[in-house]
């Protein structure tokens, strides 16, 4: 599930928004209301129920070849997600939904793209599906650990590009 040309992509479990509104994230650091969206290349970071913590880490030009064998593994792709075990049952049942949003009125932000305007979808919401599944066409490995922490602070402290999602969710260190 990845935006089209010209779009961006906005993840939800509510599939009855009919208008997407600028308001400020309960943990956002910036006091400007935005609308949130992805696009291609960080829509698999939300390929998760929205609260499941989750810890991702890819490939850039500047990973190191022991990085790469320590955190990814040789021969294992490109890019890899973490989650805890206790998130397996929402991986298997949520009801995700991906809304197709027009790209022009966004602007880069950090990992993210951001509107200060009202936007409407293109169309209806479209049911993702199965996320183990997603994962598994895009070649990306899906981790189940007992705990984040640990792989989170050897993803943090590598050559890897990463990001790390709903955190605060994750068991306790």
């Amino acid at each position: 599930m990845r935006p089209g040309p010209g779009e961006v992509l906005h993840f939800s479990e509510d599939p009855s928004i009919r208008v997407f509104r600028p308001h400020i994230a309960p943990t956002s650091v910036k006091a400007t209301p935005y609308v949130w969206a992805v696009g291609h290349d960080r829509a698999p970071g939300y390929w998760f129920p929205r609260q499941c913590p989750r810890a991702m880490a890819w490939l850039s030009p500047k990973t190191s070849d022991e990085d790469r064998a320590r955190i990814i593994g040789d021969g294992c792709g490109t890019r890899v997600h973490a989650i805890e075990y206790g998130w397996l049952e929402a991986m298997r049942t949520v009801e995700l939904y991906a809304y197709r949003l027009p790209a022009e009125p966004f602007q880069p932000a950090d990992a993210a793209m951001v509107a200060t305007t009202e936007v409407t979808p293109l169309g209806p919401p479209e049911r993702v599906g199965d996320l183990f599944e997603l994962h598994a066409e895009a070649e990306i490995q899906l981790r189940v650990l007992p705990r984040l922490h640990e792989f989170w602070d050897a993803v943090i402290a590598s050559s890897l590009e990463f990001s790390g999602i709903r955190l605060r969710n994750a068991v306790a260190r």
